[in-house]
């Protein structure tokens, strides 16, 4: 524990200091205050593993055996980490630069929603559950595709998450993302964890895409960050790293590659333990962290998100791709998809959820589709497109 406390220290430290360095001065002052505030007694224990193991039966296709799981990762060819150390992704001063603020980087952008009652959508892809209209308020800055269930005390989620690479449109506060979502609490102050592949240059300087966390307390205005920008995340284990490149990654009619994600809590401390394969532990958000989710999750979603200021707006919508950045109807090997979707709740087993519901706010920009092939088999959800296009405009 002595070498990890000591780079995180050593990490903060870098981050005052350029902080004040990007504002064109040093202040020492607050370096101080700030080592002053770092010098308190180490934390000697932390839970190294979760006290759980969720028991699921997978049903094998032919589409599933010809696809490949993706555990390793591109930093770990040139080494990996000492015994009791984790990787941990270097940031620099041009990081710092990028970000509109300080005290912003590391962070989503805000996720404003419309005073609007309904999703005001001209398509009429409203989302429904259970053959019922559910009413969300539309997101005035992002556009999504996904698929949802709420209603129950989920206390864990999972899928295997297809990998691509898509095309962005602008390196400036846009961002693209294939994941999962945990939720509970209000909309305008819901608390949510988060996981999957993202490509976010604003944030990691590139545009590859990107194993990522994130967590909230507060709808993103002021709390939590992707990875370990901020304390939050209690990283474990020393052969993944948060934010690093995922590759290779799947092309059209060619290999399709995917990870194998799943956020579950542990009914034993309530912290909420994020697993990368299907027995790989990364780490934890700790159940102390939070007001609504140190019970259960009553909202999981799947799926994929835009972020632009642009988003929804005539004639100058992104051409951001979501997914493969190809429409949902093009199906296995060349659409984005999400399988092997599944919940956990009280009855504390692995399975899909009773009642699902989708919801794509510009289906004429971003299409999703919930496909079964037989029965017998868990449904495979397809989403994604390319953005602006001529009935997208």
């Amino acid at each position: 524990m002595g070498k990890l406390n000591i780079s995180r220290l050593f990490l903060v430290l870098i981050l005052s200091y350029l902080s004040d360095r990007a504002n064109g001065r040093v202040n020492f002052k607050a370096l101080d205050a700030k080592l002053k505030q770092l010098k308190k007694p180490a934390v000697k224990t932390i839970q190294m593993k979760p006290s759980f193991d969720f028991k699921e039966e997978k049903s094998n296709t032919e589409k599933e055996s010809s696809s490949k799981l993706l555990m390793s990762q591109t930093w770990q060819r040139s080494g990996s980490c000492p015994e009791g150390t984790i990787p941990i992704r270097r940031i620099r001063r041009k990081d710092l630069l990028r970000a509109d603020s300080i005290d912003g980087f590391g962070r989503k952008p805000r996720e404003i929603v419309s005073k609007s009652s309904t999703t005001n959508q001209k398509d009429s892809h409203f989302p429904f559950i259970n053959n019922t209209n559910i009413i969300l308020p539309p997101l005035i800055n992002q556009s999504v595709a996904m698929l949802f269930t709420l209603g129950s005390n989920f206390i864990g989620a999972k899928g295997d998450i297809n990998v691509w690479n898509p095309s962005l449109s602008s390196p400036h506060q846009e961002f693209t993302a294939a994941q999962i979502f945990v939720k509970n609490g209000p909309g305008d102050v819901f608390e949510s964890l988060e996981s999957g592949w993202t490509v976010f240059p604003n944030v990691y300087g590139d545009r590859r895409t990107r194993f990522f966390t994130h967590w909230t307390l507060d709808s993103y205005t002021s709390t939590g960050c992707f990875d370990l920008n901020c304390d939050g995340f209690v990283h474990t284990n020393p052969q993944i790293a948060l934010g690093a490149a995922v590759e290779p990654v799947s092309t059209q009619l060619g290999e399709q590659y995917y990870i194998t994600l799943g956020i579950y809590m542990d009914p034993t401390t309530s912290n909420w333990w994020l697993k990368y394969g299907d027995d790989t532990a990364i780490g934890y958000w700790p159940g102390t962290l939070f007001s609504f989710l140190n019970h259960s999750s009553t909202l999981v979603e799947w799926g994929g998100r835009i972020y632009n200021p642009n988003v929804k707006k005539p004639n100058h919508h992104t051409k951001a791709g979501m997914g493969s950045g190809q429409f949902a109807s093009a199906l296995y090997g060349k659409a984005c998809f999400i399988r092997n979707i599944a919940i956990v709740d009280f009855s504390m087993a692995l399975k899909y959820p009773d009642w699902v519901g989708t919801w794509a706010d510009e289906f004429n920009c971003y299409s999703l589709y919930n496909d079964q092939e037989s029965n017998g088999t868990s449904p495979v959800f397809y989403f994604g497109g390319p953005g602006r296009n001529p009935d997208c405009p």
